[in-house]
């Protein structure tokens, strides 16, 4: 069994939930001390965000992983969070938003058809 079909409902419902607080947001940033005036507060909104965001910012958090660690730690995905992990570190650019949006947007569906059922 994989980790995706693993999870019940109600920790679906969490991870797709309608917002975490802004303390516990995703704050996207360009390099360290260059903040891009855009933050998420839920995975769709995360998923959104990647299309306002400088290439550049993708590249940054990704390479340190704090993609991974927003996802598990404050949403509650461990499935989502091995996924993005496991994505090429040298992808760049267009390449990294189109993978990091593939996944994520096949574990949103996941999860809201899990909520389905």
């Amino acid at each position: 069994m994989t980790g995706e079909n693993k999870i019940n409902p109600k920790i679906a419902k969490n991870i797709l939930q309608e917002s975490v607080s802004k303390e516990k947001a995703f704050y996207f940033f360009k390099n360290f001390g260059q903040y891009t005036g855009n933050f998420a507060v839920s995975l769709e909104e995360f998923y959104e965000m990647m299309d306002k965001v400088p290439p550049q910012s993708l590249e940054f958090h990704f390479l340190r992983g704090d993609f991974e660690k927003w996802i598990r730690e404050v949403l509650g995905d461990p499935y989502l969070a091995a996924q993005i992990g496991s994505i090429n570190r040298s992808l760049k650019n267009k390449k990294l938003k189109a993978m990091l949006k593939r996944k994520i947007r096949r574990r949103i569906n996941q999860l809201k058809k899990l909520l389905k059922r």
